[in-house]
């Protein structure tokens, strides 16, 4: 019960625009993840940046499982396996950018489509998380059972060979 695991990733594209910016941003998501992505709106209108509320600006993508942790050794040899420790969250959950999709494994430079870069946000957990999500006779998790920034740190030193700086 104490062990943690890599519950789920999210993978997200802001472009900034609707329209064929956006379109190609999903295009590439899906050929990267092996999963069709999810639009992202904006919440609220940014006059400096051109940007209408409910206009869609984005895409993501969410991972679990195998797919998940495939992914997260992919993408953690583009950036040569190196974390900062600002990079955890006191939930132990962690966020990285990957500045350009042409790192990605098959994925090439073409002029017609630019260069897109991503966020990406790992979520991890140990196992009994469900009593703080179910509907019925919902309990507070316990502090044993939440992942520490120190435990997600050591997690993926040890799962990824992660070097933290």
């Amino acid at each position: 019960m104490q062990k943690v695991h890599v519950d789920k990733i999210v993978i997200h594209m802001g472009v900034g625009e609707a329209g064929e910016k956006l379109v190609k941003a999903e295009n590439i998501m899906q050929e990267i993840s092996g999963q069709k992505s999810v639009r992202t709106i904006a919440k609220r209108t940014q006059p400096a940046f051109s940007i209408r509320k409910d206009q869609p600006i984005g895409c993501k993508v969410c991972l679990r499982g195998k797919a998940a942790e495939d992914f997260v050794r992919t993408s953690l040899e583009i950036l040569e396996k190196k974390l900062y420790a600002s990079q955890f969250d006191k939930s132990g959950n962690l966020a990285y950018g990957i500045e350009e999709h042409t790192d990605f494994p098959g994925q090439s430079y073409d002029p017609m489509i630019g260069i897109y870069g991503m966020d990406v946000n790992v979520v991890l957990e140990k196992k009994g998380i469900r009593i703080a999500r179910r509907s019925i006779q919902k309990k507070k998790l316990p502090l044993k059972q939440r992942v520490s920034r120190e435990e997600a740190v050591k997690f993926m030193q040890e799962e990824f060979g992660v070097e933290v700086q």
